[in-house]
């Protein structure tokens, strides 16, 4: 979402000059590459590049097809093959082994529903939601960023005849929030469909405006993640200390969940160093659909919390002691452990060591029925 997040901003800035842009996205992988599909660059003509589309090693060439596509005003669709060891007569030497599909969008600011307006409506609200892309392997026709699509919202720029198909599938990418691939037939054309599941970023909720949380604010934001700090002092809880909050709440534990929408990407962290503060918010939270809740300090304090709360059946919820034990010691060392851990719960991911994982780093099920 970050990625999304900066190329949006990138592209004002571009229409403020009066420069044009193209959006590359990574649309289709076969074998090892550093990003997968849903990875997406901005181009300007000056030369700007925003996001990634690889580790580095495509981004040289993916400016000069980028202008290309600015220039000849027209979708492309470039692949880099790399299975074979002569690369380097695509100039980008990979060194990934595979293939990549990359589409380039020249983006056309008075064109309705243009790629990058597609994507704002993505950052628009705080829902999952599906971004189609069409391409074609073996055509040179390539209709690209065609829909956005949530459950009471759909902005299309798709040929009738499978809009119905496209939104019908487009409806279980949501329902089962996994991305897959499809394959239409337009006429006696077919193209195949990247539909790609984006959910809303992160919503980290900070309880405790201690110098300790500051690091962990600003880690956060880095991230892409929303931030919103919450504590009964004023004179700790402030923009001023926490530039990078999305939203700053002074207020009792009481006061602060009617202000907040959790949902599936929202995590809590508590730590105010205020053991009353904290255990009336925990009351709180174990009555929430919150997918994550931490809380900083020994584990002793966690169980003495929900032995008071006449919770200790739910101590399987709480990640108590918070975050991920690699030795952290300072406040950005323990900011560092909570957000990866924050990240590996969210994600369903394993926080082993790479080196140890049988399958492939970036190891996503996508469908193709």
């Amino acid at each position: 979402m970050k990625e999304i997040a900066d190329i949006i901003a990138a592209y004002h800035d571009a229409l403020k000059e009066n420069r044009k842009a193209a959006l590359a996205t990574v649309v289709k992988v076969e074998g090892s590459s550093y990003r997968r599909p849903g990875a997406r660059m901005l181009v300007t003509d000056d030369g700007l590049l925003t996001g990634a589309i690889s580790g580095g090693c495509l981004e040289g060439d993916a400016l000069r097809k980028a202008l290309s596509a600015i220039h000849q005003g027209e979708n492309k669709l470039v692949t880099y093959d790399t299975t074979d060891e002569d690369d380097a007569k695509f100039g980008v030497q990979l060194g990934c082994n595979g293939i990549v599909h990359i589409l380039f969008e020249p983006v056309f600011g008075e064109a309705q529903n243009n790629p990058v307006e597609l994507l704002k409506a993505v950052n628009a609200r705080r829902e999952d939601c599906v971004i189609a892309t069409l391409f074609a392997l073996d055509n040179k026709k390539q209709p690209g960023t065609v829909m956005l699509f949530r459950e009471k919202e759909c902005l299309e720029k798709i040929p009738d005849e499978i809009s119905g198909a496209v939104k019908n599938d487009a409806f279980d990418v949501l329902k089962l929030k996994l991305s897959r691939f499809e394959t239409y037939a337009v006429g006696t054309e077919e193209f195949d469909a990247f539909l790609e599941f984006i959910p809303p970023p992160v919503q980290l909720i900070i309880a405790g405006a201690g110098n300790d949380a500051q690091p962990l604010a600003e880690m956060a934001n880095i991230l892409g993640w929303e931030v919103i700090v919450a504590d009964g002092r004023q004179t700790h809880c402030s923009m001023q200390r926490f530039p990078a909050a999305k939203q700053i709440l002074i207020a009792k534990p009481e006061q602060v969940l009617p202000k907040i929408q959790i949902d599936g990407q929202t995590a809590f962290v508590l730590m105010t160093h205020n053991y009353n503060y904290d255990a009336a918010l925990l009351n709180l939270l174990l009555d929430t659909n919150a997918p994550y809740i931490g809380t900083l300090g020994p584990k002793k304090k966690l169980i003495r919390m929900l032995e008071e709360l006449n919770q200790t059946e739910q101590e399987f919820r709480i990640n108590g002691p918070i975050g991920l034990d690699i030795g952290a010691e300072t406040a950005e060392e323990i900011a560092i452990s909570i957000l990866a851990e924050i990240k590996t719960v969210l994600s369903g991911a394993s926080a082993g060591m790479l080196k140890e994982k049988k399958k492939p780093i970036h190891f996503y099920d996508l469908k193709r029925n």
